[in-house]
């Protein structure tokens, strides 16, 4: 079933949209929540608030990309999950590790969303995001949005593990440079 169909189903309110979104999703949105929480189980419940939110935001929500608006999802329920085991010290996974990775290079031993409104800092981000090649992209993707280990976004882009580490690297400074004639580092 394509995207429209499925967001149609939500729009009639029919059950039937859940079903036909873990079909075509589920995968997906299993990987995603998995690599921020290394939890099958925390990853199942995230997943499950994910479609509740699915139910609740379509309609009023038509999204343009039902990928992209269902991944987000996840992600931030997913997010929310880790932080809040982080509060209670149950540890982090691979999500606890890639922002470290940026954290370095970004906080710059501040609070960047303290600082600074998240809006502007997503508009820099989303411009830093467009200068860079195709390749640098899908790594930083990979790695800072859908949480995968190196190994893994190596295998996914058909490279080394070492020339993703060294595409990180330079990402990262990169970024922090862009960050930084933006005026928020």
């Amino acid at each position: 079933m394509d995207d429209i169909e499925i967001i149609e189903l939500y729009w009639r309110r029919s059950q039937e949209a859940i079903c036909q979104t873990d079909i075509k999703y589920g995968g997906m949105c299993r990987g995603i929540s998995y690599n921020i929480l290394a939890s099958h189980e925390d990853s199942e419940e995230c997943v499950s608030d994910t479609y509740m939110a699915l139910w609740q935001r379509m309609p009023p929500e038509r999204p343009w990309r039902l990928c992209a608006f269902i991944a987000a999802i996840v992600r931030n329920i997913s997010l929310k999950r880790l932080r809040y085991r982080i509060r209670k010290k149950r540890g982090g996974g691979e999500a606890m590790l890639a922002l470290d990775e940026l954290e370095d290079w970004v906080a710059s031993g501040s609070n960047v969303e303290k600082n600074y409104e998240y809006k502007e800092l997503t508009a820099a981000i989303e411009i830093f995001l467009r200068s860079l090649s195709r390749e640098e992209r899908d790594i930083f993707i990979c790695r800072y949005w859908l949480f995968l280990p190196v190994a893994e976004t190596a295998k996914r882009l058909g490279m080394g593990k070492s020339r993703v580490n060294t595409v990180l690297f330079r990402t990262r400074k990169k970024l922090a440079e862009h960050l930084r004639r933006e005026g928020f580092i």
